[in-house]
Parts: C-alpha cells; sequence; structure tokens
C-alpha cells in the first residue's frame, strides 16, 4: 500500500487537456518532497495524455480513473472497462456519492465494478457515505464521504469522522480517507494516524492548484 497521508485529487467533469497539463507540472514541482502519496483523478478523456505526462516530467504523482464500466470490453458504446486503463491507471474511485445519486448506481452494480477494477489489477477507492454502507469484497481503501459535506464548505466534525473510521475499520483491514469539504485550514485535523489514512478533495479545493498544494503541505 502507498505512503500516508494520501491526499487524492477529485477534478471531476473539469478543465481542458492544456488546463490539466498545467495543474500537473505545477503541482509536481511544488509538492516533490511530499512525504505521502498524491493520487491525481482527471477525467476520463485525459487519462492517456495524463499518464504519459506524469512519465515525461517524472512526477511522483499516482494516476486514478474516477469511475470504471460495470462491464468488460465489448459491446456497450460510451463505456470504458477496467481493463483497458490498466495500463495507465493505478486506482479508480468507484461509488461516488455523485454516481449512486446521478447514475442510480446499486450496490450490484458497485460490487462489479470493484471485482472488474481487482481482476484488471486496478485498486479501488470505495466510496460511502455512512457505515451501513456495503462495502464488497477485497476492498482496501474505503473513502469516507458524508452528502452533506460535499462541496458545501460543511464538513463533518473531526470527532465524528475519527468516530465513523472507527467504525469502519472494525469492519476489514481499510486504508481510510475522508472527502467532504476539506481544505488546507481543517485538513490537519482530520489527519489520526491510526484512523485516517489520507484525504479525498473535490473539485472546490483541487482544480486550482494553489488551493491544493496549500492543502497537501499542510497534510505532511
Amino acid at each position: 500500500m502507498s505512503k500516508s497521508p494520501f491526499v487524492v485529487a477529485n477534478h471531476k467533469a473539469n478543465k481542458t487537456w492544456e488546463e490539466v497539463r498545467s495543474w500537473l507540472v505545477e503541482i509536481s514541482n511544488e509538492t516533490s518532497a511530499f512525504p505521502g502519496t498524491i493520487v491525481f483523478c482527471p477525467s476520463a478523456p485525459f487519462l492517456a495524455s495524463t499518464y504519459s505526462e506524469i512519465k515525461k516530467i517524472n512526477s511522483s504523482l499516482q494516476l486514478s480513473a474516477q469511475d470504471i464500466s460495470k462491464f468488460e470490453q465489448g459491446a456497450y458504446t460510451g463505456e470504458f472497462a477496467a481493463t483497458q486503463i490498466k495500463d495507465f491507471c493505478t486506482y479508480s474511485i468507484i461509488g461516488h456519492s455523485e454516481r449512486r445519486a446521478n447514475f442510480n448506481e446499486s450496490e450490484n452494480t458497485l460490487s462489479q465494478k470493484v471485482k472488474n477494477a481487482k481482476t484488471a489489477g486496478i485498486e479501488p477507492i470505495f466510496c460511502v457515505q455512512s457505515v451501513e454502507n456495503e462495502i464488497p469484497t477485497d476492498v482496501k481503501i474505503v473513502a469516507y464521504e458524508p452528502v452533506f459535506a460535499i462541496g458545501t464548505g460543511n464538513p463533518d466534525t473531526p470527532a465524528n469522522v475519527k468516530d465513523i473510521a472507527k467504525k469502519l475499520k472494525e469492519k476489514g483491514e481499510f486504508m481510510i480517507l475522508y472527502g467532504g469539504s476539506v481544505d488546507a485550514q481543517n485538513v490537519k485535523s482530520f489527519l489520526e494516524p491510526t484512523l485516517i489514512d489520507g484525504v479525498l478533495i473535490g473539485a472546490s479545493n483541487s482544480l486550482d492548484p494553489k488551493k491544493f498544494i496549500a492543502i497537501v503541505q499542510n497534510a505532511a
């Protein structure tokens, strides 16, 4: 497993390729001394180009997809299978609340996505919104992301996040991340070496490279 703290930048459906490339170069230059792991999740059209750019500039950033298909390769127009991105991506987010809400993703769908990812050698970053959410077999990284905190500027309290993390760890030997209005001012309060291994940063604070760099620096 990668080193903690584990900081994930989820750009969602944002930016052009030139903006992504510029962001990548700036982040790589300014966070090269970070002792943990930085994972970058660009939009799907930019995965291959981002992989090439990471190699070109000798960046330490690791690459993640924001999602994968529940299907494997075949007649599924518009989808991309886990095996199609396995040469680019180390990770894939699965089960994000926006996918569950906007695309009606069921627990069965999410389990199939996890299975496909693991078969392809991709590590799922599995998102849950509460301790009641099912966590598929073989998941190693769980991101707790309460819906009320996503992009609202209203994060959960560090005390509650740590309580949730403790309950999640009782279900399995997971790496636990917290996502939901994490910024440079509060990031350190959520990190707890024995409970919370990292943070999942959404568009509000990851698109601006300066905001994201400040989060990384304060997480160290």
